[in-house]
């Protein structure tokens, strides 16, 4: 089959298709033929070996975690899916076993790619509703569970002033509508030319990134792109009390807010503690979670989809449609 794959440690520019083996499901496990999958940033520092203090990867390493695609096997011992299910959700490369949950981990075979293993019994992997496209699925994997992770964690109040940092992401572009339902006042980060698209997500404000931290009066900050020891800056925004929510690395620390009188959290549920799958199934169903989608690609399209990723501002999920 088809996939897009690292050879080695390096940069995107270093990407490929290249032909690999069909992998064939085991024990508790299910194989896809994917449809769609959405591209993550986590795949590009995977890949450039900016986790190796973690793990290592085994090359050649199939890309991607976000999908949406049809079960064409089951393995011995999987009861919940059978062959022609549809199916979305995310699944982890296996070599992240060792920070992935500790309860029902989602690990697969990589999912850009035209076919993929995962495990069966996890909360990320559910049935595709018939309303919801494969692609706007496939974009909803990872970022629909982070963004009702932050507006869970944040718990929103009506009326309270939330700065989003890294707005036009994937998940920027889906948390704002929830917070947008949680009757926030929503300021947002973006580029010029940026302001109705996040207007039209739910956004009040949009500000240049680089004038976030001119902003004042701000009862909850998510960061969802600068690393979590750069935040001093976002941290100066928030009135006393104030909470700061990451979803970045490394794992933040109440020296690097340089305040003491705010919360400063990372929101990260590798056990699906807050929900999973099915309840961004049931967001996306009723008009509450929206993906955003920048661009669609082929699969041999792939290598070009993950340089686009580093080297370009990117708008909401770079989907890939093998």
């Amino acid at each position: 089959m088809k996939a897009v794959v690292a050879t080695g440690y390096g940069p995107p520019e270093l990407f490929t298709v290249a032909d690999v083996e069909v992998p064939r499901p085991g024990q508790g496990q299910i194989r896809v033929r994917i449809a769609a999958a959405a591209l993550n940033p986590v795949d590009l520092k995977l890949a450039a070996g900016d986790m190796r203090a973690m793990v290592e990867l085994p090359f050649p390493h199939v890309l991607g975690n976000d999908f949406a695609g049809t079960v064409t096997e089951t393995g011995p011992g999987v009861t919940a899916f059978q062959a022609g299910d549809e199916l979305f959700g995310h699944a982890m490369p296996r070599a992240l076993r060792p920070i992935a949950g500790r309860q029902r981990p989602s690990l697969g075979t990589g999912t850009l790619a035209e076919f993929a293993v995962m495990e069966a019994d996890t909360p990320f992997i559910t049935r595709r509703p018939a309303g919801l496209s494969p692609a706007d699925a496939a974009a909803l994997g990872t970022a629909g569970l982070t963004a009702r992770a932050l507006a869970l964690t944040a718990a929103i109040q009506p009326g309270e002033t939330v700065l989003v940092v890294g707005a036009t992401g994937g998940v920027g572009t889906a948390v704002l509508p929830l917070l947008r339902a949680a009757k926030a006042h929503i300021i947002a980060t973006g580029r010029p030319g940026d302001d109705e698209l996040l207007g039209g997500l739910g956004a009040d404000q949009v500000v240049e990134y680089a004038q976030a931290g001119d902003v004042t009066g701000v009862d909850v900050a998510l960061n969802l792109v600068l690393p979590s020891d750069q935040l001093a800056g976002v941290a100066r925004t928030l009135r006393p009390g104030g909470r700061l929510y990451t979803i970045t690395f490394p794992v933040p620390r109440q020296e690097w807010a340089a305040r003491e009188d705010i919360t400063f959290d990372l929101v990260l549920d590798t056990d699906g503690r807050l929900g999973g799958m099915r309840e961004v199934a049931d967001l996306a169903t009723g008009g509450d979670l929206t993906a955003t989608i920048g661009r669609t690609y082929s699969l041999g399209e792939g290598p070009r989809a993950y340089v686009d990723l580093a080297r370009r501002h990117t708008v909401g999920k770079l989907v890939v449609l093998p």
